[in-house]
């Protein structure tokens, strides 16, 4: 079986077990609101909010729902792009958000001219890349795609995650071997999911002193820029 498709049954297989990102549970709404109060204040600190006519690529874009929050950050649709190993995952991410630009493909072979990209998003996509080629594909990839001055909005498993074996962890010196050229402080955040979602009623409280705890937080973010 090759890498790629080794993850598109992953990826079938996540979606088989999707119950556990429900959004009606208190722990991932936690989650959810966590990841993007931080990635706010990120593209903030850049003056990128409003997004505006920034353009935007969206790697393992799944059914366009992160892309599509973007337009609450001021994003313009036509602006926003998004490609997925998965076909059904594409059409049915172009049937809702018809003026994105969705496409079917390989993120080792990005049908993009160069330097095209204001930010490239890759959340939960490195971690389920375990062939080291593969992996070094993409993220030249990004980096080719990227506009001199660009920023690659980073989210991902810091941690093996012992639910999930189909994901490996992507510490922060991984990372910078995979983006040697980019510049940013990669910070702790998410509650250890299976734990979050245990909270209950109670995340609105203890979520926010749990993720306190460094060891507790399972994901990294970062908004590494490319230099100009």
């Amino acid at each position: 079986m090759s890498e790629t498709d080794r993850i598109a049954r992953a990826y079938r297989e996540l979606e088989r077990h999707s119950g556990r990102w429900d959004p009606r549970n208190d722990g991932n709404q936690a989650i959810l609101a966590e990841r993007r109060r931080i990635t706010t204040s990120l593209l903030a600190s850049r003056g990128w909010v409003p997004l505006g006519d920034r353009r935007v690529l969206e790697v393992g874009s799944g059914m366009g729902g992160e892309l599509a929050w973007l337009l609450e950050l001021g994003a313009r649709p036509e602006f926003l792009a998004g490609i997925d190993l998965l076909p059904d995952r594409v059409a049915a991410a172009k049937l809702n958000y018809p003026a994105f630009d969705f496409r079917v493909g390989n993120a080792e072979h990005l049908p993009h001219p160069d330097s095209s990209f204001d930010l490239v998003m890759a959340i939960t996509v490195l971690s389920s890349i375990f062939d080291p080629t593969m992996a070094a594909n993409v993220a030249r990839e990004i980096l080719r795609v990227l506009k001199p001055g660009g920023a690659l909005l980073w989210y991902d498993f810091r941690y093996d995650s012992p639910a999930n074996r189909n994901v490996h962890g992507v510490g922060a010196d991984r990372v910078r071997e995979l983006f040697p050229s980019l510049r940013g402080r990669l910070t702790g955040l998410t509650l250890i999911p299976p734990l979050a979602r245990r909270l209950g009623p109670s995340a609105r409280f203890a979520y926010p002193a749990l993720v306190r705890i460094p060891p507790l937080r399972s994901h990294l973010i970062g908004l590494l820029i490319k230099p100009e």
